[in-house]
């Protein structure tokens, strides 16, 4: 199994290099803490966004917003949620 500072890194790595590919995504102190699309959060954490569906459904406390038909996350809450590391269980 995996440790979170294991996970944190290779997390941060995907990221990264998604960031550099997406300029739209990559956080800036204008968008810090703005509301992303789905697509654009599973950039953000490095996974595919049928990933982050299953996800959704897997993990009841991931930090994201319905709002109509449409999910919603903040940068800062997933970076909490990943931090805290319950996206490794």
């Amino acid at each position: 199994m995996m440790k979170y500072d294991e996970i944190y890194s290779i997390m941060k790595h995907r990221t990264d290099r998604f960031f550099s590919c997406r300029r739209n995504v990559m956080p800036n102190e204008k968008n810090a803490d703005n509301y992303i699309n789905l697509e654009d959060a599973a950039v953000y954490l490095g996974i595919s966004a049928v990933t982050l569906r299953g996800w959704l459904k897997k993990y009841k406390d991931l930090p994201a917003h319905k709002i109509g038909k449409l999910w919603k996350f903040k940068r800062s809450e997933l970076d909490r949620w990943v931090q805290s590391g319950k996206s490794a269980l």
